[in-house]
């Protein structure tokens, strides 16, 4: 079961990773965007960081909508809305809940996923964070219709997340900043598929 604790945990843990791949991530952007992608994580994660500790959510809704509130507020361009919308939808899902068994682990990243579709109209193979996001959640829903535990199921989301991200760089960009490049986006891994890997590999690895 995830509790209030190991939320806060994947929130502190991706805190300290996207200002660690602040630099990587924003370099990914350069390529096709509008190179600012690592920057706006690390700020935007930098915001949640203060306003946890600010307001210190007792509940799991609460602490995700907190994080979403300071999304929404702190991150320019596309991810803020985007990432917002997620941990917003999420939040949703887990109202009145104290701890999230298999079955809401995976609601929660159901949940996120339609609201970023619904927010920013993309589709598989968009070159999106939608990339990596789908294929996660379909190995989600599969592993726990084998009757996994929470484990083993983001293990399965992270790594077809993983393969999703790395399928992105053939592609030609459809949305986004990227598509004003047309063909010139193809050989390129897209930043928000990979910001994604690392949203979903972080629980993994905490959640286990």
């Amino acid at each position: 079961m995830v509790n209030r604790d190991n939320l806060l945990a994947w929130i502190d843990a991706l805190v300290q990773i996207y200002a660690e791949n602040k630099q990587f991530l924003t370099q990914l952007d350069s390529a096709i965007g509008d190179a600012d992608h690592g920057i706006n994580m690390d700020r935007g994660f930098q915001a949640v960081a203060a306003d946890l500790a600010k307001t210190n959510p007792q509940d799991i809704s609460t602490l995700l909508k907190t994080v979403a509130m300071a999304l929404i507020r702190t991150v320019g361009g596309a991810a803020g809305p985007l990432y917002g919308t997620f941990f917003m939808r999420a939040s949703a899902t887990c109202a009145n809940k104290a701890e999230l068994g298999p079955a809401d682990v995976v609601a929660l990243f159901e949940a996120g996923l339609e609201g970023i579709v619904q927010r920013g109209k993309a589709e598989l193979n968009d070159k999106t964070m939608v990339d990596a996001q789908k294929p996660a959640l379909e190995a989600m829903k599969q592993a726990l219709a084998d009757g996994a535990d929470v484990k083993t199921i983001l293990q399965k989301g992270t790594a077809a997340a993983e393969e999703g991200m790395k399928n992105t760089i053939p592609l030609q960009a459809r949305k986004g900043r990227a598509s004003y490049l047309g063909e010139r986006s193809i050989g390129h891994q897209d930043p928000g598929a990979t910001s994604s890997y690392l949203m979903i590999k972080a629980a993994a690895d905490l959640w286990a």
